[in-house]
C-alpha cells in the first residue's frame, strides 16, 4: 500500500499531500480577500474574510474620487530562531492587499463604521433618507 504519492520534483511534497494546500483554507489572504455585499433600505454591509488579522493590520480610507480604500498590510515579524532549527517549508511572509471600491452617491461617509470579529470585517455604509437628500439639495438665489 502506498501512503503518498511518488514525485519527481527535487522537494518532497509530502505535506503538499497530506495537507492539500491547495484546497485547504478557503478564506485565506494570500489573494485578495472574499467578499459579501449587501444592502438593505438603511445602508449597504460589506464583509471581508481577513482570518488572523487584528485591526491594527487594517487600514479603511476614502480617497479624492470617492471610492472606500481598504488596506492590508501584515508583516512577518523577525524573532530569535534557534540554530538548532531546519525548516522543511517556511512561508509565513509578510502579506498585503489593497481593494478599492466605488461609493454610491447616497452613501453618509462621515458615519461609515468599521469592526473585526472572528476572522471577518464588517464594514456599514449608511445610506441617505429622502428627507435627508432634499434637505442636502441648495436653492441658488439668482440676482
Amino acid at each position: 500500500m502506498l501512503l503518498a504519492k511518488r514525485n519527481q520534483d527535487l522537494m518532497p511534497s509530502l505535506f503538499n499531500d497530506l495537507l492539500d494546500w491547495n484546497n485547504w483554507n478557503t478564506c485565506a489572504v494570500d489573494e485578495m480577500p472574499k467578499m459579501n455585499v449587501s444592502e438593505s433600505e438603511e445602508n449597504y454591509e460589506l464583509e471581508l474574510c481577513v482570518p488572523g488579522l487584528a485591526k491594527e493590520d487594517l487600514n479603511l480610507s476614502i480617497d479624492s474620487d470617492n471610492n472606500l480604500v481598504v488596506e492590508m498590510v501584515q508583516k512577518e515579524e523577525k524573532k530569535e530562531e534557534k540554530k538548532q532549527r531546519h525548516y522543511l517549508r517556511h512561508e509565513f511572509n509578510s502579506m498585503q492587499f489593497k481593494q478599492i471600491l466605488s461609493l454610491p452617491e447616497n452613501v453618509k461617509k462621515e458615519e461609515i463604521s468599521a469592526k473585526v470579529e472572528h476572522g471577518i470585517l464588517h464594514i456599514v455604509l449608511p445610506k441617505f433618507t429622502e428627507q435627508e437628500k432634499k434637505a442636502l439639495a441648495q436653492h441658488i438665489e439668482i440676482k
